[in-house]
């Protein structure tokens, strides 16, 4: 039985994304674990609307701003996953982590 860990990175700083998924991707080299991607979304663009007063009659205009995501799954070594989802990432960073309990073919559920 093997865990797939995916891990989905995302951020409006596309250096501070790209340099915690190069990290992951060294740690898990250098650990000999299977790694896969990582895999870019399309970036997403937000609008936000900024008004002068509560009432709404001015506006300063839309803050704009682009999240930029990786997704990166570390298929088995457990402890490997378990120790990069306890990263102290930047604050920039937000990271979501699924787990997935991967049998082989044949296998008869617990």
């Amino acid at each position: 039985m093997s865990f797939v860990t995916r891990l989905t990175l995302s951020s409006g700083d596309r250096a501070a994304l790209d340099g915690v998924v190069a990290d992951i991707k060294q740690t898990a080299s250098r650990k000999g674990a299977e790694l896969k991607g990582p895999h870019s979304n399309p970036p997403t663009e937000l609008r936000v609307p900024l008004e002068k007063s509560v009432a709404g009659d001015d506006s300063f205009g839309n803050w704009e701003y682009t999240v930029y995501e990786r997704t990166v799954e570390v298929v088995g070594h457990d402890g490997l996953a378990r120790s990069i989802a306890d990263w102290d990432f930047p604050s920039s960073v937000h990271v979501a982590v699924e787990v997935e309990n991967v049998r082989s073919q044949g296998q008869r559920p617990l």
